[in-house]
């Protein structure tokens, strides 16, 4: 099978020399080591790489599909996953990467919905689908999911629903509600007493790192994804991107030509994707960067205020938007162009058309992706490109295990820790104290 390919050479704007000094000062081969020596005795899921595991875990999908085969012999029409940020994003961004839809129906899985913030418009439409299906006697699908078991957000879309749930099924609505949450939580001890089915998520695997986890798993899952294609590809891309030198690594690669222009003052990095199928991969993406590198004590605990802004840019509607900015303004930007090698389905423009006739989507596509490449270099604005082979389990996979490794690489590069979030305590504690207060 065909790897994701990443090319830099020419247009990241800088040397492999110059990589290779970065890799050897910033103490990254130490941790090669010493991740490939937890790997190999099998100790990742201690440590606060836990992650890199759960691909690998065989068990642990075993349990999620027995779980998927058990609730999909009730035929749920709709399944709502009740969960914000990493609980919600990994699975939005493969099901759109895999799919090639959000909403639409299929007569085999049951249409997907999103609960994330609690804003009131949308939770109205959901309940309202919801009640639409219940009224008629179809069965429906809750998976909620809060690491924590206490976020917000989370708690208030899950109560308004069950509230719906046991008015038309206060017999057995439990049957139609999946909990997915850390052991001991809050959540968990209501879903132990409620008789709820239970996914434990993995203790040391943080949010935006838990796609391969339950957290992602189940619902993409119940919908499906081919999940045994999608861990595939991330577990090749953990064996290349542990062991590789620089050379051969892109997730290594890609945190070195990172790191190296936020040395020089580029501190946007733009995540430029040429499929609409992408969209969700590129807010995925945004959090997992801003959340792991925005920090601002470094690991020795200093004042460092580090972090790059992640901005997702999609080909070729955003040429229509940004690009006189991004080729004329500021050189404050680092850009990954993400394209696709075969699409799935084959369009072409008429042979009688005035313009572009008998010319396929693909190549235009292919033409306006490889032009905004060049006006790029030849303005020199840095970048580098990743080619998918196509949009399948296995390649979405590989992408999004090599952008949570290139993360982790680029901790140690920037000298803070990637798996914490101290800072978005602090708005929590806020809201928490005026919702006390507005009692």
């Amino acid at each position: 099978m065909n790897e994701m390919s990443f090319f830099y050479s020419q247009t990241g704007g800088v040397s492999l020399e110059q990589l290779h000094e970065y890799y050897a000062h910033a103490g990254i081969e130490k941790e090669q080591e010493r991740l490939q020596q937890l790997f190999e005795t099998q100790l990742l899921y201690s440590s606060q790489y836990a992650s890199l595991a759960v691909p690998f875990d065989q068990a642990l999908r075993a349990s999620i599909l027995d779980l998927a085969q058990r609730k999909q012999v009730l035929y749920p029409t709709i399944l709502v996953v009740v969960g914000i940020g990493g609980s919600s994003l990994g699975a939005k961004a493969v099901y759109q990467a895999a799919t090639g839809r959000l909403h639409a129906r299929d007569v085999q899985v049951p249409t997907l919905y999103f609960a994330e913030t609690v804003d009131a418009d949308r939770m109205f439409t959901i309940l309202r689908v919801l009640e639409a299906e219940l009224s008629k006697g179809n069965n429906v699908l809750i998976n909620v999911i809060t690491k924590s078991g206490t976020t917000t957000e989370t708690i208030a879309n899950f109560s308004v629903i069950t509230e719906l749930l046991k008015k038309y099924r206060p017999d057995d609505y439990q049957e139609l509600i999946v909990v997915t949450t850390d052991i001991g939580s809050p959540l968990w001890h209501v879903a132990q007493k409620e008789s709820c089915a239970l996914l434990e998520i993995p203790a040391k695997v943080g949010g935006r790192y838990s796609v391969f986890s339950p957290v992602g798993l189940f619902p993409l899952a119940m919908v499906g994804i081919d999940i045994e294609q999608l861990c595939a590809g991330a577990r090749s891309m953990v064996n290349r991107c542990l062991y590789e030198h620089v050379e051969n690594n892109p997730s290594l690669l890609s945190a070195l030509l990172q790191f190296h222009h936020y040395q020089q003052g580029v501190n946007i990095s733009d995540l430029f994707l040429f499929s609409v199928d992408l969209e969700a991969i590129g807010k995925w993406y945004r959090q997992l960067l801003a959340e792991s590198i925005g920090k601002e004590y470094d690991r020795q605990n200093k004042h460092v205020l580090v972090g790059l802004t992640p901005t997702v840019s999609l080909g070729s509607i955003d040429l229509h938007s940004v690009a006189q900015l991004y080729l004329g303004g500021p050189r404050d930007k680092f850009t990954t162009f993400v394209t696709v090698g075969r699409n799935k389905h084959a369009v072409t423009v008429p042979q009688d058309a005035d313009l572009l006739q008998g010319k396929t989507f693909a190549e235009i596509m292919g033409a306006l992706s490889e032009g905004t490449k060049q006006a790029y270099l030849k303005n020199g604005r840095p970048f580098c490109s990743v080619v998918l082979p196509e949009k399948s389990e296995f390649y979405i996979g590989q992408f999004l295990q090599f952008k949570m490794l290139e993360i982790m690489y680029l901790g140690l590069l920037c000298n803070v820790d990637p798996f914490d979030q101290p800072n978005v305590e602090l708005y929590k504690q806020e809201a928490y104290k005026l919702l006390v207060r507005n009692k």
